[in-house]
C-alpha cells in the first residue's frame, strides 16, 4: 500500500504485510541474530527488483542491521568530560550563548526572517527546551515546530523516549540564532522521507542533522541536490569516535552534497567572552569515505589534500568544517538538565544557525540564500582571505589523523570567524 507520494515524485513510501512485499521485490525476508548486538534484525535474502519499466534508483527500509545513532555524548558516557571555567553555564559549562559569543560576538545579525530545519529520528518535550533557557535566565522567543512523518509522534515523554539529541539541536540553533524566525523539527523513521519532505517543504534555508546509519549514497544524493538548486544549506555532524568512528555512524556526513561538520576544542576569553583558542576535539569524526564515497570536485582543488594532513586523493574526505564539540557543555533532556556533555551534534546546528545569519544578511542585500556552501568554502580557504574567515585549527589529533595548518581530517577548515565570513559568503553569491 502506497502511504506517502511528494510533489518533486522522487519518493514513494510504501507498508504491507511481509509476504506481499516480499512477492513484490522478488526476495525472502529473514530473521537472523545479530552478530555484534543482542537483538536480531531482519533482512532480505538477495538485491530487490521490480517488475516495472519505470526505473527505480533505489529501494531502502528493508532491513535494520543498522540503527541509527545520535552524534552526541551524554555525561553519563563521558566519565572524564571535561568542564572549563570559560564557559557562562552551571560550573564554568558552555552554553549556546557562549558559542554566538565566541565565533559571532555581539553584532545585530540573529537569524531574523530565517528559520532552522532539523532531521530527526525521534520526537522532543518542548518543556526541556524552556527548562535550558530559564535555567540560564535568557529569553526563548523561537517557536517550535514540528513536522510528523512515518507516523512517529512528535511527543517524546522521558519514560518512553529519549530527546536528547533533538533539544541540543534546538537549543543550539536557536541560542547561535535568536531571532529566528522558527525551528522546524522533521520527525520520523525514514530517512528518505524525511530529507525529501524538508526538499518538497522548502520552508527553511539552513538543514542540520545529528545522526548516522547506513544507507545507499545515491538514495538521498537526488535529494541533496534538489536542496543545493533551492538555495538550502544541509550541515550533517560528522560523529564522536576519532578515527575510529564506523562508516554507520558517520553517513550522511561524507555525502559530497552536504557540509560534513566535525568538532574542536574551544577556549574563550571568560565566560560569555571572545574567541581565545581553539585545538581540534579528540572524538571529532574525521578520515577518508568508509563508504568508499568517490572525492569530489571541490576537494580535488590544488592545495586541499597534502602529504601532511595525509587526506585521500581518491575518497571523499571529511570533515569540511569544524565547531565546538567537547565534553564541557550544558544541556536540558529528559526532563533535568547537566553538564559535561558533548559531541559533533552540538557542532551542526551551530552552523546552521550561524548560516542563519549569513542568509538574513545576504536577503537583507537583495540577494540569494547561499544554498550549498562547499565550493564555496573550498574557493575562500584556498585563497589569501582563508585566515580573515576561518580559525584554522592547527593542532589536535583524532587518532590517526592531526590537525595541521589549512585543511585536516580532523576540523576540516576550521571553524567561523563570524561577522568576516557572513561578509564574505554575501559578496561571493
Amino acid at each position: 500500500m502506497v502511504t506517502e507520494t511528494f510533489a518533486n515524485r522522487l519518493v514513494v513510501d510504501v507498508e504491507g504485510p511481509v509476504a506481499n512485499i516480499a512477492k513484490a521485490l522478488h526476495v525472502n525476508m529473514g530473521v537472523y541474530r545479530h552478530p555484534t548486538e543482542n537483538r536480531t534484525f531482519y533482512a532480505p535474502d538477495r538485491e530487490p527488483t521490480l517488475d516495472l519499466e519505470v526505473p527505480v534508483l533505489h529501494i531502502s527500509g528493508l532491513d535494520n542491521f543498522t540503527l541509527p545513532h545520535a552524534k552526541n555524548i551524554k555525561s553519563s558516557e563521558a566519565p572524564g568530560a571535561s568542564s572549563k571555567a570559560t564557559g557562562s553555564g552551571p560550573h564554568g559549562q558552555f552554553v549556546g550563548s557562549d558559542m554566538r559569543a565566541a565565533y559571532y560576538g555581539s553584532g545585530p545579525l540573529t537569524g531574523a526572517g530565517q528559520s532552522v530545519v532539523l532531521f530527526e529520528f525521534g520526537g522532543y518535550e518542548i518543556s526541556d527546551v524552556q527548562n535550558y533557557f530559564q535555567n540560564l535566565n535568557q529569553p526563548l522567543n523561537v517557536p517550535v515546530v514540528g513536522v510528523s512523518l512515518n507516523g512517529v509522534p512528535l511527543a517524546c515523554p522521558p519514560s518512553k523516549c529519549d530527546d536528547s539529541e533533538q533539544v541540543l539541536d534546538i537549543e543550539m540553533s536557536i541560542s547561535m540564532a535568536p531571532g529566528l524566525s522558527q525551528v522546524v523539527v522533521y520527525v520520523g523513521n525514514k530517512d528518505v522521507s524525511i530529507f525529501n519532505q524538508m526538499a518538497v517543504d522548502n520552508t527553511s534555508k539552513q538543514l542540520s542533522c545529528s545522526w548516522g546509519w547506513t544507507d545507499n549514497e545515491s538514495t538521498l544524493d537526488p535529494i541533496f541536490k534538489e536542496l543545493a538548486v533551492q538555495g538550502q544549506s544541509v550541515f550533517v555532524a560528522t560523529g564522536d569516535n576519532g578515527s575510529r568512528t564506523p562508516a554507520d555512524s558517520v553517513w550522511p556526513a561524507d555525502d559530497p552534497y552536504v557540509t560534513a561538520v566535525g568538532g574542536t576544542d574551544l577556549t574563550t576569553n571568560g565566560a560569555g567572552g571572545p574567541w581565545e583558542s581553539e585545538t581540534g576535539w579528540r572524538y571529532s569524526a574525521g578520515m577518508p569515505s568508509k563508504n568508499n564515497i568517490p572525492i569530489p570536485g571541490y576537494q580535488e582543488l590544488p592545495g586541499v589534500i597534502n602529504a601532511t594532513n595525509l587526506g585521500s586523493t581518491t575518497l571523499r574526505n571529511i570533515p569540511d568544517v569544524a565547531a565546538e564539540a567537547n565534553t564541557n557543555q550544558y544541556s536540558c533532556w529528559d526532563g533535568s538538565c547537566s553538564g559535561g556533555n558533548g559531541g559533533t551534534s552540538y557542532a551542526a546546528p551551530q552552523w546552521a544557525g550561524f548560516t542563519a545569519m549569513v542568509n538574513q544578511q545576504a536577503v537583507a542585500n537583495g540577494g540569494a540564500t547561499v544554498g550549498f556552501l562547499n565550493p564555496t568554502i573550498y574557493r575562500i580557504s584556498l585563497a589569501s582571505i582563508y585566515d580573515s574567515n576561518f580559525h584554522d585549527v592547527s593542532s589536535g589529533s583524532n587518532g590517526m589523523y592531526s590537525a595541521v595548518t589549512d585543511y585536516d581530517l580532523v576540523t576540516g577548515w576550521g571553524s567561523f570567524i563570524g561577522p568576516n565570513l557572513i561578509d564574505t559568503l554575501t559578496r561571493l553569491r
